[in-house]
């Protein structure tokens, strides 16, 4: 039996947290010079490199009734949690009326619609050569920039703008990594790391929404020219952060290495507590740096607990449509009550 590779899955553990962790600590951008610079050093990675490695394991195009199979695993969760979210939000912020709007994803949810376009246009990119493949999408990354009603329509901007960073991870083998498995490569990334955050911190008028790859150049104040201009240097900054991170992973399992095979349930889920932390009067309490280590500690937690095996059994029929571990959750219980008996 072929070993899983660990590296991977710490690699999706790791991200996953970001994930949960920059969620966090948005709430404080406004308050926190030092925070609102780790927010913005943050988002040039954790969706990148997410988006790269979900084009690395996306090898099966060939695969008889491909379309369907990502449809089954993307599409419909997809809309299943856009009406759990819309009902969330609806009881939450006291909504007058129930909005259902399938075709506008609800706050993370896009990333399940833009993973699946990304998977359908591999049928027609994967057909050509990788650095024409590339250069093409970086273009149609570039020219959405100059539409206003995608942004939010389908995630049509967010699906061409970060489609570059999952076709580059569509085209890499696991020996490109190599090249960041390095003492050397770690050492120079934690150096870049440092520069990235000095860069940020001494210029904070950068506008982090242009790390979001969600709006159009004129939502963003800037011109067709510029704005293109602005969003080719972040992505050079986003694919130098994305190697930076994946120096820094750790190669060797660990208790969390598990784990990194539950991230979906991890980034489907953690929405409901964010949104309640941020409706509640909790971040009024976090205010001193002893506190944000809270954050660290709480957001950590939080991945743990919705990458447990209760948690995904539970949530499987809704996620995967599936409810293989709720049975064998179910069977190990009624083990334990007739061991008791």
């Amino acid at each position: 039996m072929k070993q899983r590779d660990y590296y991977f899955d710490n690699a999706k553990f790791i991200l996953i947290f970001f994930v949960v962790f920059g969620h966090f600590i948005q709430s404080f951008i406004n308050d926190n010079q030092n925070i609102y610079t780790l927010y913005k050093v943050i988002y040039t990675f954790h969706m990148p490199a997410f988006i790269l490695i979900s084009g690395f394991f996306a090898k099966g195009i060939a695969e008889k009734g491909y379309i369907k199979k990502y449809a089954k695993k993307l599409i419909i969760p997809y809309l299943i949690f856009q009406l759990v979210y819309s009902i969330f939000y609806y009881f939450l912020y006291g909504k007058s009326t129930l909005a259902i709007e399938p075709l506008t994803p609800h706050w993370s949810l896009w990333f399940l619609i833009s993973l699946f376009f990304w998977n359908i246009f591999l049928l027609a990119f994967g057909k050509l050569k990788p650095i024409q493949g590339i250069i093409l999408s970086l273009i149609l990354g570039l020219a959405i920039g100059m539409i206003d009603w995608t942004s939010s329509y389908l995630s049509l901007t967010r699906t061409f703008v970060f489609f570059p960073l999952f076709l580059i991870g569509f085209y890499m083998k696991k020996e490109h990594f190599n090249f960041v498995k390095t003492r050397k490569a770690t050492i120079s990334a934690i150096a870049i790391f440092t520069l990235v955050f000095i860069g940020f911190h001494f210029f904070p008028s950068i506008n982090y929404q242009w790390l979001f790859g969600s709006k159009s150049y004129e939502a963003l104040g800037e011109g067709y020219l510029v704005g293109m201009a602005i969003r080719l240097f972040f992505y050079v900054l986003s694919f130098l952060m994305i190697f930076c991170f994946f120096a820094c992973v750790p190669k060797k399992e660990y208790f969390f290495t598990k784990f990194g095979k539950s991230t979906l349930y991890v980034y489907l889920l953690h929405g409901f507590f964010i949104r309640l932390f941020r409706q509640s009067d909790l971040p009024d309490i976090f205010e001193s740096p002893r506190s944000y280590m809270m954050i660290v500690i709480v957001s950590f937690l939080i991945t743990l607990l919705l990458s447990s095996n209760i948690i995904i059994s539970l949530t499987q029929p809704i996620i995967e449509l599936r409810s293989s571990k709720l049975k064998q959750l179910l069977s190990r219980v009624q083990r334990t009550l007739q061991t008791d008996r």
